[in-house]
Parts: structure tokens; C-alpha cells; sequence
């Protein structure tokens, strides 16, 4: 009987995608790995085979069967089209955790940071990825940015669970919550009661500029560095140049269902057809595969045959060779040599021995749910016949004995009262009425809006006030 192989979805991508796969699928079959390939269409090949979001209901069906992806860069359109597929994977199978190792392979790979090994682990389903956007006057385009008490708690204990499990001793958040400080404020709350339920682990949080530079002066100061999504995206991609090349890295997402792996890469279109791009990265997220996958034996050796093509000075046009190095060497050329090293170690750099791990998994706490009383309302409203005075003179005409208007913002900052006449302002307009007594009730916000549409100010939309066990949970107007 023939060996039983494991299933998993291989997407071949757009632009360089499809070259770098054929590399790294070669590196593995020569290497023993033992996978049963079915594969999809994703990104401008599934749009031209007429799916114009970019994935079919047949690749979605191979996902949620074999629950494992290896994928190459798929091509994102900029400003219009289908958004990006690893939004839509990972929100749609729930993939949270995205763990990126960058790591300095001195002196082969020349950088400033020889001894860098900083692990990010970052949200992937939130933040300003969730992708709600909306135009709301001629002047004005707003993104809503949405985090969760549970998955900013999911994607911390992660990345305290994955230090411990994997020998590390500190790990690290960076936040703006002295600007954001309701939204950067609640991971760092959360951080911080994450962290004290883990006395064995170094935890320290820095604002997000310091933690910025500090990454780029020292990367060596850190171990494991959570974020939330966007943050983590952004400095992931830096510490990964940093280290010798974006091309070095792989990516691995997780969820409780599906895992994806890739490098973090773009699908560099210009690079398509040139057997000039470098497959390192997909080529270690395939590394990570096959751990997941139970064939850490595999792992093992892929990344030390890896290993050794790297010392022996081969590298593809993306990787600066040290001073008298040889010349770079095309796509397919770099995973010849990979694969004449199979089962040859390192002798210089660090052996990895990679083992068969149970995947993380990390039930978010149930909490109790807050006593949420309404204060008052925030109506926005698209208006630009004249001053910030003139347009409270109308709001004030539609108070009610429950709901009075407290103060008018533009762009966030506080225009009435007591503005300031050199704040620029446009015609976009955050109108705050507050409660006056009671707590106010949904007719009474009905009835507003209802006064405000008669007296020609149609509202773009309104927020709720709301605090939560006594707590206001919402931002006041800067200048206030």
C-alpha cells in the first residue's frame, strides 16, 4: 500500500506566484514531503475564469476540506476591484493569528542587525482591515476601525502561549493609546491583564512611535512583538527588510479550522516571467506547513538544506551578497540548490530542528456584559452654508427637554462653543447632543433625527453615547 498522503490547497497565485510555487512544490517532493495537491484558482486567474471576487465557491469547498492552504502572492487591486484575498480567507475561515519570524542570517545575509530573531504575532481579522469605508461629503471618506475585546484578548494570549511553547521570554505590544484611546486603549488593557496571567514571561507595552524606532535601532532588544493588525502588517514588513529581505520571510496564519502559509510578500508583477524572484519565503511558509502538518521530519530538513544554500553563498537579486559574493542566480536555479543540499546541515548558522506541535488553541474569556445606559447622541451631518455659530444656531432650534446640544466638532476637533477662528473647517460636521437628565431612549433619538431632516440638515448618520458600568465609552470632541 502507497504511503497515505495529507491533503492540502496549493494556490499558484498571480505575478511571480505561479514560479516561486513551482520551486518550492519542487523542493518538497524532492525532499520526502508526503501531500495529496489540490489546487485553485485565486486573484486575477479566478476573476478572468469569472469570478470577480477573486475565489470561487469550488476553492472555497477545497479549503473546508482539506483546512490547509499554501498559497502564493495574489495581485490586490489598488483603490477599486475585489479586495484582498487574505482579508476575505482569513475573515471568512476565521484565521487570527498571523506569525511572522524575522531573522538575520549574518554574516551570509549582510544587515545592520546581526543576532535578530523577533517573532510578530499579529491580529488578521480586525482593525482597519475589516474594510468598512464609506464617502460621506464631497470632502470627507471615513474608515471605521473595529476591535473586539475578544479578539484583541485571542491574539495576546496567542502570542504569550506561542513564547512559552516555543522557549521565549519576553514578549512585547506596542499601541497608540494616548491618541486612540479607546480603541489602541483596549488592547493595551487587555495586554496588560493577559500578561499578569503569565509570571514566567517577560511583558512590557510601548507607544507605538517608541516601539517603532527602538525595533529599528535594536531588533535584538526583542523576542516576540504582538500587534494589532495594521501596526503589525506595517513593522513586520520593516524588521523582515531589516533582517536581509522581505523575500526571507515566511507567513503563517492560523484559525481554530483552517491554517494558510505564504511569504509576506507582494505578487510583484514586474518580476512575472523573469525567473528573478526569490522563493525563500513561501519556500519557509511551506516549512511551517509541514510542521502543522505533522512532518516536522520534512521541516526539518527543507531548513537546513535552506540553511546551507544560504551559507554557501547562493542568493537570489533581492539579497545583497557579502562584499565578494557571487553573483545572484534566478528562481528556479535557487531551489536546484536547496535541493542538492537535502540532507546536508548547516555549518555555520544555527541546525533547526523543527517538532510535531498540536496547533494553539485559545478560547477567548466570557465576560460579563457591562450595565450600557444611552447619554446622548453624536449626529453627523454634511452642511457648508456658514459658521460653526450659525450652524449651532439651527441645531439648537431642534433640542428637545431630553437631548441638548453640548458641542460641534470638525475633523474631531471642538468648533463650538469657544472655537478657535483659524481651525480649518469644511463640511463635515459632528453635532454632540447630550442628555439633560434621564438616559436617553430611542424615541427621543428617532424624534431628533426627525427634527433635523425637517429643518434641512439630513444627518450622514449618528453614534450612540453610551457608558458602560458608569464608564463613558466614547471619545470627547479635541479642544473640549
Amino acid at each position: 500500500m502507497g504511503e497515505q498522503r495529507t491533503a492540502v490547497t496549493v494556490a499558484r497565485g498571480d505575478g511571480i506566484g505561479p514560479e516561486i510555487m513551482d520551486a518550492t512544490l519542487r523542493v518538497l517532493e524532492a525532499a520526502g514531503a508526503s501531500l495529496d495537491i489540490e489546487e485553485i484558482a485565486l486573484g486575477e486567474a479566478a476573476c478572468a475564469a469569472g469570478d470577480p471576487a477573486g475565489i470561487s465557491s469550488s476553492a472555497i469547498d477545497s479549503l473546508r476540506r482539506t483546512q490547509v492552504l499554501l498559497k502564493a502572492p495574489t495581485a490586490t487591486p489598488q483603490g477599486e476591484g475585489f479586495k484582498s484575498l487574505n482579508v476575505t480567507i482569513r475573515k471568512t475561515f476565521g484565521v487570527y493569528a498571523n506569525v511572522r519570524r524575522c531573522v538575520a542570517y549574518a554574516p551570509f545575509v549582510p544587515t545592520p542587525h546581526p543576532g535578530m530573531d523577533v517573532v510578530f504575532v499579529r491580529e488578521v481579522e480586525e482593525d482597519l482591515y475589516a474594510g468598512v469605508e464609506h464617502r460621506q461629503t464631497d470632502q470627507v471618506v471615513q474608515c471605521l476601525r473595529l476591535l473586539t475585546w475578544s479578539g484583541c484578548e485571542r491574539i495576546v494570549r496567542y502570542a504569550f502561549e506561542y513564547a512559552r511553547r516555543d522557549g521565549r521570554t519576553k514578549v512585547s505590544a506596542f499601541s497608540k493609546d494616548d491618541i486612540l484611546k479607546l480603541t489602541d486603549g483596549l488592547f493595551h488593557r487587555v495586554f496588560d491583564e493577559v500578561a499578569a496571567e503569565y509570571p514566567d514571561i517577560e511583558a512590557e507595552h510601548a507607544l507605538l512611535d517608541t516601539g517603532a524606532v527602538r525595533l529599528v535601532a535594536d531588533p535584538t532588544s526583542f523576542d516576540v512583538v504582538v500587534l494589532p493588525n495594521f501596526y503589525g502588517d506595517l513593522l513586520s514588513d520593516v524588521a523582515a527588510q531589516l533582517s536581509g529581505s522581505v523575500g526571507l520571510v515566511g507567513s503563517a496564519n492560523y484559525g481554530d479550522t483552517l491554517a494558510m502559509f505564504e511569504g509576506i510578500h507582494g505578487a510583484a508583477q514586474q518580476l512575472a516571467g523573469r525567473d528573478r524572484a526569490n522563493p525563500s519565503g513561501l519556500l519557509l511558509g511551506a516549512v511551517d506547513m509541514l510542521v502543522h502538518l505533522g512532518q516536522a521530519d520534512v521541516a526539518t530538513t527543507v531548513h537546513d538544506a535552506w540553511l546551507r544554500t544560504i551559507e554557501d553563498g547562493v542568493h537570489t537579486q533581492d539579497v545583497a551578497a557579502p562584499d565578494g559574493g557571487a553573483a545572484p542566480v534566478g528562481t528556479a536555479a535557487f531551489a536546484d540548490a536547496v535541493v542538492e543540499r537535502l540532507g546536508e546541515r548547516p555549518q555555520h548558522l544555527p541546525s533547526v530542528t523543527h517538532r510535531d506541535e498540536e496547533p494553539l488553541r485559545i478560547v477567548p474569556t466570557q465576560r460579563p456584559s457591562a450595565v450600557k445606559v444611552q447619554v446622548g447622541v453624536d449626529v453627523f451631518v454634511n452642511w457648508d452654508a456658514g459658521t460653526p455659530e450659525q450652524l449651532a444656531d439651527l441645531l439648537r432650534a431642534q433640542e428637545s427637554e431630553g437631548l441638548r446640544l453640548e458641542m460641534v466638532t470638525s475633523r474631531g476637533q471642538k468648533v463650538w462653543p469657544d472655537g478657535a477662528p483659524e481651525t480649518l473647517t469644511g463640511d463635515h460636521w459632528r453635532c454632540r447632543f447630550a442628555a439633560s437628565g434621564a438616559p436617553v431612549s430611542d424615541e427621543e433619538v428617532v424624534g431628533l433625527y426627525r427634527r433635523l431632516v425637517d429643518a434641512g440638515l439630513a444627518p450622514i448618520k449618528t453614534e450612540g453615547l453610551f457608558t458602560f458600568d458608569g464608564v463613558p465609552g466614547f471619545s470627547k470632541g479635541q479642544g473640549q
